[in-house]
């Protein structure tokens, strides 16, 4: 009972911190309309976002191997709540958008991997894909919610509204988190001289693999969550819906969306908990990449089959991130989780900061913003590429799958 509050504390954290995060994909139709960006620019700000989610990944969680990811936890909580507060209330145009996202990115990144450390810690192998399930679905639960009032803001008090309830959220986690954690010890694994990075990491076959599954895995899923909202947005526009209202409907059934990839994080940690990380890897990155080369060509179809199709896009293609998550703290010594966590993050972070801004760019490639409709009326080729990630996951969770079948 004690570890389930303990979780319950660090998981109500992370829901609150991450409102944040859906902020700007939600109001991304609104945003990029009244800073006049093109889609190259817009996808630059959620790219500014996700650099400085990967360098602060980087640092902070090769950081926390040395000093405790206790500490890196919060104070990484803390400087989000100030930066979001910051961006929500001077974020007026595309630079100073760009450098307070960016910032937000900086200080956010310090709670992703340094909670999976403090997890691990805590549960052993037989219940960490639930635990950390629960801790990811957290922020899937946070963004339906975060999708969710900027769906009923954006029509009322624009970008302006939207940001400023979705960046209190923050405050709220980061005073949520110091109240969990008093009690909890800083732990710190030290390294034994004779361990190398090289060794531990870069030679360790398995973990590797689990971290380029992961690479392939950020590519498609940062695509898709900055970029849907605009999709659903523009499906709803070819209809000649109100700009605005099409926004916050946009961002409603992208809500849904996000929910379904809450049931997918805390169910498929729980199941490959008894199935197999391998397997469960494999079976989810199939549907995903399915969805991701389906997607981008349903403009136009009815918005049951683009609703449907979204939901299994929703659920598969977060579901794998617990295991991923997992699987590498299986295979990689305690004193240097936060070094592969680091290098996960440098390569994982750096392909989806890439990803949404190649989305945008495909997009201005492939076709002239509508006149009629002030939208784009062609995404299937930017979804496409998207899929070539999910790829990826499938071909090497399948060399995951048959070396734990040889076994």
């Amino acid at each position: 009972m004690k570890r389930d509050w303990w979780l319950f504390g660090i998981c109500s954290s992370r829901f609150f911190t991450y409102l944040v995060f859906m902020t700007y994909a939600a109001a991304l139709p609104v945003v990029q309309r009244e800073w006049r960006m093109s889609a190259t620019a817009a996808g630059s700000i959620s790219s500014g976002f996700t650099i400085g989610y990967a360098v602060s990944l980087i640092i902070l969680s090769e950081l926390a191997d040395r000093i405790g990811p206790k500490r890196v936890f919060l104070w990484s909580n803390f400087f989000t709540a100030f930066a979001s507060l910051a961006f929500a209330i001077l974020a007026r145009g595309y630079y100073s958008g760009l450098i307070l996202y960016t910032l937000i990115g900086l200080s956010l990144g310090g709670t992703y991997t340094t909670g999976i450390m403090l997890i691990a810690d805590r549960y052993p192998s037989d219940t960490r894909g639930r635990a950390i399930g629960f801790f990811i679905a957290s922020t899937s639960l946070s963004s339906t919610l975060s999708l969710g009032i900027s769906g009923v803001a954006l029509p009322y008090g624009g970008y302006h509204l939207s940001f400023l309830l979705t960046c209190l959220g923050p405050l709220v986690g980061s005073i949520s988190i110091w109240i969990t954690l008093a009690s909890t010890p800083a732990s710190i694994s030290p390294r034994r001289e004779e361990q190398k990075f090289s060794a531990e990491v870069l030679r360790n076959k398995p973990a590797i693999l689990f971290i380029m599954a992961y690479v392939c895995h950020n590519w498609e899923l940062w695509g898709m969550w900055t970029w849907t909202p605009a999709f659903l947005a523009a499906c709803l526009a070819v209809s000649g819906s109100e700009s605005l209202r099409v926004a916050g409907a946009g961002a409603n059934i992208v809500a849904l969306f996000h929910f379904m990839g809450f049931l997918a994080s805390f169910s498929m940690g729980s199941l490959s908990d008894r199935l197999g990380r391998a397997f469960m890897i494999l079976l989810l990155g199939s549907i995903s990449m399915a969805c991701s080369f389906t997607m981008g060509w349903l403009i136009g179809f009815p918005l049951a089959l683009v609703i449907f199709i979204g939901m299994m896009y929703g659920f598969s293609a977060i579901a794998d991130s617990p295991i991923l998550s997992a699987g590498l703290t299986e295979k990689v010594e305690t004193s240097y989780r936060g070094a592969a966590f680091a290098l996960r993050s440098f390569l994982g972070f750096g392909v989806g900061a890439i990803s949404p801004l190649t989305f945008g760019a495909i997009l201005d490639w492939t076709n002239p913003m509508s006149s009629e409709t002030g939208t784009y009326i062609t995404w299937g080729w930017s979804y496409s590429v998207l899929g070539l990630g999910g790829l990826g996951v499938v071909w090497i969770a399948f060399i995951l799958y048959k070396r734990t079948a040889q076994r």
